[in-house]
């Protein structure tokens, strides 16, 4: 058996999806999972709005000894997603600890920006 590593719960204050793409690359966010458990985590993933009702009990799993990236654009719930550019915040809530990471590829100008941090884990 593989130890869980990491937290259980964590926290992305600053989420927004590009609203415009040029070039080749699409503009797009990721919340990157770490899974080092031998068992599958089940993750719940709740957004933060400005201005609505947060969007939650978004669930999700990762299976055990594996890694997930999900586009923050594929997360939905009763048939919404995420609205294209939008301030919103995460929050990773987990039944086991795991390592979770966030990244933003921003290509709205010709010199594409790349983000990319350790979301904060609370204990």
């Amino acid at each position: 058996m593989y130890q869980a590593r990491g937290e259980k719960h964590w926290f992305i204050p600053d989420g927004f999806i590009p609203p415009d793409s040029t070039g080749a690359l699409t503009s797009h966010e990721s919340v990157c999972v770490l899974n080092c458990s031998s068992e599958e985590a089940l993750i719940r993933f709740t957004i933060y709005f400005e201005d609505r009702e947060p969007m939650d009990d978004i669930l999700l799993v990762v299976q055990g000894r594996r890694t997930k990236h999900i586009r923050t654009s594929s997360l939905t719930k009763d048939g919404a997603s995420i609205p294209i550019g939008v301030p919103y915040a995460i929050e990773v809530l987990s039944d086991i600890p795991i390592i979770v990471q966030y990244s933003r590829l921003d290509s709205t100008q010709a010199e594409n920006t790349l983000m990319s941090t350790m979301a904060y884990p609370i204990k």
